[in-house]
């Protein structure tokens, strides 16, 4: 709840190991909010309701026992790592869930892990670079590396291309399919249809704290329900594997 307004509403979803899904819906529809129930930033108030999340059907309600199976980026945590570190030790402070190093014991396995990182990522010759004098898609694909060092099964990415420019987006795309195809599961949360890698392959719509729609993309982008959702008259184009809203 917020003041009066409930924020989620009975919400039930089950997604698959290595499943990639993209939550689709309008500013102010629930979508973070969903992500900070997930994460145990949010809980419902008591005899509110309770959330049950499962991991092969093991329930989880420790933050630290969702650093293997989750990793998370989110425009909030952006923000906390506008600070004077490295890219190399934000990722290496993924193995610590901590905003930089401090007084950490970090391993040569660690290290190994963060040079494997940085080299997927195509980052490498940034490690050294300070967050504070990156560039927006540069920062966001080191808080990316920051996720993966437990291996993550799934990547949970909220509103992931906030605030960058066209180039940066596209490189941004690439290293999404490019964890998309290394079997990375993928849950994209967006108001944006073009966020939507060709990888994705169901499409969950999301409108006043409630899952509105669930199913596989080409039957849920459509023009009557994404208009629907939005409110907007829209022409749904595909190209490419990619989804366009023109008409607006």
């Amino acid at each position: 709840m917020a003041g009066n307004r409930k924020l989620l509403d009975s919400l039930s979803v089950t997604i698959r190991e290595g499943e990639h899904v993209a939550i689709l819906g309008p500013n102010g529809s629930g979508k973070s909010s969903f992500i900070k129930t997930v994460t145990r930033e949010y809980y419902p108030l008591r005899d509110e309701g309770q959330v049950v999340f499962r991991i092969r059907g093991k329930d989880v309600w420790r933050v630290s026992d969702l650093r293997s199976p989750l990793g998370i980026v989110s425009p909030d945590l952006q923000h906390t790592f506008l600070r004077e570190i490295t890219g190399r030790e934000a990722i290496l402070s993924g193995f610590f869930s901590s905003i930089g190093l401090f007084r950490h014991r970090v391993t040569p396995a660690m290290v190994h892990k963060t040079d494997e990182i940085l080299r997927f990522l195509e980052v490498d010759h940034l490690g050294e670079r300070l967050m504070t004098e990156m560039s927006t898609g540069e920062a966001r694909r080191f808080l990316i590396g920051r996720a993966l060092v437990h291996d993550p099964q799934t990547l949970i990415l909220d509103e992931p291309t906030t605030s960058l420019d066209l180039h940066a987006l596209h490189t941004f795309r690439a290293t999404l399919r490019k964890i998309a195809a290394s079997g990375t599961g993928i849950i994209m949360v967006t108001h944006n249809l073009h966020d939507i890698i060709p990888e994705i392959s169901r499409v969950i719509l999301m409108k006043d704290g409630a899952f509105c729609r669930d199913g596989p993309k080409e039957e849920i982008l459509t023009d009557e329900r994404i208009g629907e959702l939005f409110g907007v008259r829209f022409r749904i184009r595909k190209e490419g594997g990619w989804y366009y809203a023109t008409g607006y």
